[in-house]
């Protein structure tokens, strides 16, 4: 697989655009990789298409927050400002409404107005807006299934797309600024199932109790033939090594505060560990307007220059 060579000079000049649905999101997708390159010279923007409103405060410890009762959008924001601080990145709210995770049976219609619901013109135009400004190489997203089928992770799948694609035409998106071609689109592969078998088998191996016994054994009981991990929808063509940096992954996830548990999940494997098994953050390359090979081990392999 890729190398685990350190990020260099190489990459200064390039630009890159992460597309994510909610503040939170560029933190438990990619972060160490976009903090990779930040710190390797790449400017890297992160677009945000919600603000998070609908959102649950997920970490019990902050339950009671006066300022989360009172304005959990607001505090979203100051978090965002935190986390985009760990990653040494740019961000910009792309200001649409967050549509909430439906929950029952039968599920419930999605607030009028709120992103999911927009014609898809009218949600890309802020974000081919944005490409055709910050002028970015390589862009980042979800796949269709929006990584997991939140209304807004789809949308986000749908913009991103719909961008990549347009951005580059000029007859298409006028008033939004002078056309500009995308090199590269990639999905992001932050629950890759071969990453979580492998930190599972070294905690085992280790004496270590497993935080993904339930969902190894979930896959297992989804595969009647005993493949395991199932067969992605998209396979992984990119590892980038961004191992220095999961400490930055982490002070931008514990900087979204309402939204993470600092015992949970996601800090459930040390560092160390998480450096030794999978030293990588894993992705997709889905469509690529330049020569390159696969595997890679960066996302601008292929790409002449930072034009």
């Amino acid at each position: 697989m890729p190398s685990t060579d350190s990020p260099t000079a190489s990459s200064s000049g390039f630009r890159l655009l992460a597309v994510h649905a909610h503040p939170d999101d560029e933190s438990s997708k990619g972060s160490a990789t976009m903090a990779r390159y930040a710190a390797a010279g790449t400017a890297v923007m992160v677009a945000t298409c919600t603000g998070g409103e609908r959102g649950d405060v997920l970490n019990q410890a902050m339950s009671g927050d006066a300022h989360a009762r009172r304005d959990l959008a607001g505090l979203r924001r100051i978090e965002m400002a935190g986390a985009v601080a760990a990653l040494g990145v740019q961000q910009r709210w792309l200001g649409f409404v967050d549509s909430g995770l439906p929950e029952g049976d039968p599920l419930p219609d999605l607030p009028f107005g709120c992103f999911a619901l927009q014609p898809l013109e009218r949600a890309a135009a802020p974000l081919v807006k944005l490409v055709r400004e910050f002028r970015p190489h390589v862009i980042l997203s979800y796949d269709e299934n929006g990584g997991y089928p939140h209304p807004d992770h789809i949308m986000a799948h749908r913009v991103t797309v719909e961008a990549y694609e347009a951005a580059g035409d000029p007859d298409r998106y006028p008033g939004t600024g002078e056309a500009w071609q995308v090199d590269k689109l990639y999905y992001d592969r932050a629950f890759n199932p071969e990453r979580f078998r492998a930190l599972h088998f070294a905690l085992e191996e280790a004496g270590l109790q497993s935080p993904y016994a339930e969902r190894i054994a979930q896959w297992l009981e989804a595969d009647p033939e005993g493949h395991q991990p199932p067969v992605p929808t998209h396979a992984t063509t990119t590892q980038i090594e961004c191992s220095e940096f999961f400490a930055n992954r982490e002070q931008a996830l514990l900087a979204h505060r309402t939204q993470i548990d600092p015992t949970g999940f996601f800090f459930a494997v040390t560092l160390d560990l998480q450096r030794k098994v999978w030293p990588w953050e894993d992705y997709s390359l889905i469509s690529s307007r330049v020569g390159t090979s696969l595997p890679e081990d960066d996302f601008f392999a292929g790409i002449a220059d930072a034009r």
